[in-house]
């Protein structure tokens, strides 16, 4: 296979980037700044290593203007690099092609609908009224189950359940392990027991979503579960039925959103973060890793909860001192009145 190369100057002019330097640098990779040698391209966009430059072996390194003296060799003048790098990256991450058909072991409901140009892969299940989307790539393992529909563009890679009354929009990407549609945790309480209380809704994804490995959207209870377009959501991330996510927002591994959660646009739910069902959170709205949100967010802003790691004895007495919290707050305020 011939390895992909493209030039400095071919870059800038792709991004319009300032160069400075050797445009004619052949380029074959990427790399860290620290990592990277002949022939690779870095970037640079946290301050903090910028002590680093001086001793890359990178051939080019993408930066801001301000850090541009600092850099011995080739670089191209970015406002935001990591946004630049990682559009420069992508040209580099070639994608195996996928010739269009059916593996003979996959199993296709004779009411499934499958468009031109969509590669089936093995052991691959589709129920009867799903359809799917020209150009689609349905990996090894995947089970689509009754009336779901695939938008076209979109990649199932391997192992991807969707249950039932799941729709994906154009360009969806969703990694191993992914459940989608499955039942939402409805029950009700029936002289001292449960009963399961159906969910007749279903899943929404809208396009250029990407969903990743092992995480769990659960079909609404009466209407849908709704992601909007270009919701990234990481690994392992639990989304309760009708729960519903603005444009834009992205949620980091193992933080999850509780049934009838709203959470806004453009928002940022660091991992193992958590929202209570029911709750509303505005639009641009950033929750930090670990934190609980109990309570609905109306302003835009960055939210924490928690404590701060430390070592296990101060936090035992910090703990011990929780529970007296209460009464020293009534002492203060019974002093100031005083």
């Amino acid at each position: 296979m011939d390895t992909f190369s493209i030039t400095a100057d071919e870059i800038a002019e792709r991004y319009a980037l300032a160069l400075r330097g050797n445009g004619g640098l052949r380029l074959r990779g990427v790399g860290t700044l620290a990592g990277a040698g002949e022939g690779q391209l870095t970037f640079l966009a946290n301050p903090r290593y910028r002590n680093q430059l001086s001793t890359s072996n990178a051939s080019v390194v993408v930066l801001r203007e301000e850090d541009a003296a600092a850099a011995p060799g080739t670089v191209l003048i970015a406002r935001d690099p990591y946004t630049a790098f990682a559009k420069i990256a992508a040209l580099f991450d070639r994608q195996p092609v996928r010739d269009a058909g059916v593996h003979p072991s996959a199993v296709i409901d004779p009411a499934a609908r499958i468009a031109d140009g969509v590669h089936i892969g093995p052991f691959v299940v589709i129920g009867a009224n799903s359809s799917i989307g020209e150009g689609c790539v349905i990996g090894p393992g995947c089970v689509i189950g009754e009336d779901c529909e695939i938008g076209a563009g979109s990649e199932l890679i391997a192992r991807v359940t969707l249950v039932t009354r799941v729709r994906l929009g154009r360009r969806v990407r969703i990694h191993p392990g992914a459940v989608l549609g499955a039942d939402g945790f409805g029950l009700a309480m029936d002289a001292g027991h449960w009963i399961k209380v159906p969910q007749l809704g279903g899943v929404v994804i809208g396009d250029d979503c990407e969903i990743g490995a092992n995480t769990c959207i659960d079909r609404g209870a009466l209407g849908d579960t709704v992601l909007e377009e270009d919701v990234r959501l990481d690994n392992q991330i639990q989304i309760g039925h009708n729960v519903h996510i603005g444009a834009h927002t992205a949620m980091a591994g193992c933080s999850a959103a509780a049934g009838s959660a709203k959470i806004g646009r453009y928002c940022l739910i660091g991992g193992a973060a958590g929202v209570l069902g029911h709750l509303e959170i505005c639009d641009k709205v950033t929750v930090t890793a670990m934190s609980l949100v109990t309570s609905s967010i109306r302003e835009p802003g960055e939210y924490s909860s928690g404590t701060p790691l430390t070592d296990n004895r101060s936090w035992r007495k910090n703990a011990a001192r929780f529970k007296q919290l209460d009464a020293l707050a009534r002492r203060i305020l019974s002093t100031d009145k005083e």
